[in-house]
């Protein structure tokens, strides 16, 4: 990732050089004082009204004389650039007061110093695409949580530049619980992340990428290094309403309209809430699942089920995070009288081709052993049945394995693992994987975040039920055989 470090002021702030007749309002981020490090760094504001837009807007005229600088700025749809008093109308305020000269047909702005910039959107996920071969120095994506994260992170292969500015990126978003960007800033906006390792608003941290995983660093260690020499910095700096006094007192009716707002948005909007979600979150809540350090020993039936990705390119228009996951859950039933008589004791969840994905299940299988069944979706059609052919055959062989065709609805599919964690019937052992797997539970039936985990823990527990019931049927058939040996019939 390029980089950059980010800092948002509350301060009245003076465009210099240039600009010195242009006076940015009280809440935008000072365009000149920006220290410009070798950190990467995202830009964040908390809150509606910051104008972290508009300080978007400024940082593109950061090296407007370098005559070799170009900037593109993102937002998801063309209206979001041109509706009336979006980012358009906003640089059409500010650029020409340094002789910028537009290109509506194009959304282009050309710089006397012979600087070039641009505003495009990104609607489809295959759009990002259309940016093979670019060089871009400045990138900014506004409201970044409208974008997937794919298509964010693909744009970092295009923030390359020789015209001697270090390339960087700024990202605006507000807070969204079931977005990428949650998950990405988890040191300073998760809640549940751990204490010692908390970042504060403005502190740096380096990260890696290791497949489609990152993985934070220690925050004492002193990066790029020997044993990380492709680490990335980025930082996160927050910021509210109340940053922008000038706001507050040429508009004092603005706060009242976001008290005005209805819960979810308010929350957001106005009190920094990273958790509260519009939709979903009523199937599956974090504190029903009691945490275990050990395997208990009492487990008598272990399954495996998975839930294979249908496709490897996101739908055009989703708001999710990138294609489908193939999805696992392993789940024991515990003897009867155990409490919670369930226990989740593995899940995973990864993007990979079909041959990947074949080598990961027999991996995954070798590692769970014989006497851990396997289950697994099986699609309509005839293609369905060849996969499960192949499957079994093939992949799994001298494994136990089963396809299963699914009925009703994802949200039915799941009633009954969640009525049994509602009453705290299921455990989860204790493991890396833990937070993730709640992260996707909980918002859970959302049309932001991955179901496939869900549908895999469903699955599972429906696998362990059918098992439960065809075993005290057989039992009750042999009760009835003995009853009648004894009676001297022949009947069971």
């Amino acid at each position: 990732m390029p980089n950059v470090a980010c800092c948002a002021s509350s301060k009245e702030s003076q465009i210099q050089s240039q600009r010195r007749r242009y006076r940015a309002p009280t809440g935008a981020a000072n365009a000149v004082s920006y220290h410009a490090r070798r950190h990467c760094g995202i830009w964040r504001g908390r809150r509606r009204r910051l104008s972290k837009s508009f300080a978007l807007l400024l940082e593109s005229l950061r090296h407007i004389h370098n005559p070799d600088f170009g900037w593109v700025i993102f937002r998801r749809t063309y209206p979001e650039i041109k509706n009336e008093g979006g980012l358009w109308d906003d640089a059409s305020d500010i650029f020409p007061l340094v002789n910028g000269k537009p290109s509506e047909t194009t959304l282009e702005w050309d710089f006397p110093g012979g600087a070039k910039g641009k505003f495009a959107h990104m609607q489809h996920e295959k759009d990002k695409y259309s940016w093979q071969g670019s060089q871009i120095c400045f990138i900014g994506f506004d409201e970044a949580t409208h974008f997937t994260r794919s298509q964010v992170f693909y744009m970092i292969s295009r923030n390359r530049s020789t015209c001697g500015v270090k390339p960087y990126m700024r990202l605006t978003f507000n807070p969204d619980a079931d977005s990428w960007v949650k998950k990405f800033f988890s040191p300073w906006v998760d809640e549940d992340w751990p204490e010692d390792d908390r970042a504060k608003s403005g502190e740096i941290r380096w990260f890696v990428i290791e497949g489609d995983l990152l993985h934070w660093l220690p925050k004492d260690g002193m990066y790029p290094n020997e044993q990380y020499p492709f680490a990335k910095s980025v930082t996160f700096i927050e910021a509210d309403i109340y940053d922008n006094p000038k706001l507050l007192e040429k508009d004092p009716g603005y706060l009242a309209n976001l008290h005005a707002l209805p819960l979810v948005e308010r929350e957001r909007l106005l009190h920094k809430n990273w958790k509260i979600r519009a939709e979903g979150g009523n199937k599956f809540k974090k504190h029903w699942f009691p945490v275990l350090d050990d395997i208990p020993d009492d487990i008598e039936k272990v399954v495996r089920y998975w839930d294979f990705a249908a496709t490897e390119e996101t739908p055009a228009n989703s708001q999710r995070d990138g294609p489908d996951y193939t999805a696992s859950v392993k789940l024991g039933r515990r003897k009867p009288g155990a409490f919670p008589r369930y226990v989740v004791l593995d899940a995973t969840w990864d993007r990979h081709s079909p041959g990947k994905v074949e080598e990961m299940v027999k991996n995954i299988a070798s590692q769970d052993g014989r006497a851990c069944p396997i289950y697994f979706e099986e699609e309509g059609g005839a293609s369905g049945k060849s996969n499960t052919f192949n499957f079994r055959v093939r992949v799994l062989e001298g494994y136990e394995a089963h396809g299963v065709r699914s009925t009703g609805s994802k949200e039915v599919r799941a009633n009954t693992f969640s009525s049994q964690a509602e009453a705290g019937n299921v455990a989860v052992l204790r493991a890396h994987w833990n937070s993730g797997y709640f992260g996707f539970l909980e918002p859970f039936p959302s049309a932001k975040v991955h179901d496939d985990p869900v549908d895999a823990s469903s699955g599972a527990m429906e696998q362990l039920f059918l098992t439960v019931d065809a075993r005290e049927h057989i039992a009750a058939l042999q009760q009835r055989v003995q009853l009648a040996q004894q009676r001297g019939g022949t009947r069971a």
